[in-house]
């Protein structure tokens, strides 16, 4: 079996090892086209999942956007380059560790961030699924950010709830230009998929007020234990404003 036009995304390659130390064969993997030659059978084997690299990029985008100062563990820096590239740009600063036995990311920001322009790229290019959270930061920049969307028609459907945070957003076609304001207020918004979602609550951590997000249930798709991590950096629920399962 051939696949062409196959993403080149870490998680990608991960599979594609997971599936080989079970005897699978599987080559190309990191590429655009990966080639299996099947098996008759398939036996168990004991593997360790890499770190969800979207995860890492959305916690990154919130410590920046509430002027946090925030260690990451348990991560792989040089997935995030892109990320940490356009969070340095911005005026954050992005510090790599290793305590010995993870390897981490300090993300701190202290300033109001400077307006960057991003074009979503295939990997290791910026990920179409940090576009929407780092919208949503940058809807308070000093200036006018210009986002390019490359991956993905109709990925803008959060830019709507942002301006009901106060964000000036103007959208044409597969570009969006932000123009930066002073700061976003609390609202109601809702989410319309999983990284629309992950963009809304970036903005209700920054914005003034009680910013309530329905349809949440697209977030727990993709974000395990959420509320319980943003707790622990002091972020404040007010229910039933945010409401995830036990």
């Amino acid at each position: 079996t051939v696949l062409q036009n196959v993403a080149k995304e870490p998680h990608v390659v991960d599979v594609a090892n997971f599936l080989n130390m079970m005897g699978a064969s599987v080559k190309g993997a990191g590429t655009d086209v990966i080639r299996i030659r099947g098996k008759k059978k398939l036996h168990g084997c004991s593997y360790s999942i890499i770190p969800d690299q979207i995860e890492t990029g959305t916690y990154m985008i919130a410590a920046a956007a509430t002027r946090g100062d925030v260690v990451i563990k348990n991560v792989i820096p040089p997935h995030m380059e892109a990320i940490s590239a356009k969070l340095m740009e911005s005026g954050a600063r992005v510090i790599e560790g290793d305590d010995g036995r993870d390897f981490y990311l300090r993300v701190t920001m202290q300033e109001r961030p400077r307006a960057v322009s991003i074009k979503t790229m295939v990997y290791p290019g910026f990920p179409t699924d940090l576009q929407q959270p780092m919208m949503a930061y940058l809807t308070t920049a000093q200036g006018n950010s210009i986002i390019t969307e490359n991956i993905f028609e109709n990925r803008f459907n959060h830019v709507r709830e942002l301006r009901k945070l106060g964000a000036v957003i103007s959208v044409s076609k597969r570009v969006a230009r932000v123009r930066g304001v002073s700061s976003l207020h609390g609202g109601d918004i809702t989410a319309s998929d999983l990284r629309a979602g992950a963009a809304l609550i970036v903005a209700g951590l920054s914005a003034t007020g009680v910013t309530r997000v329905h349809n949440i249930g697209y977030i727990d798709r993709g974000y395990e234990f959420l509320e319980q991590k943003l707790l622990a950096l002091d972020a404040e629920f007010v229910a039933p404003a945010v409401s995830w399962p036990a």
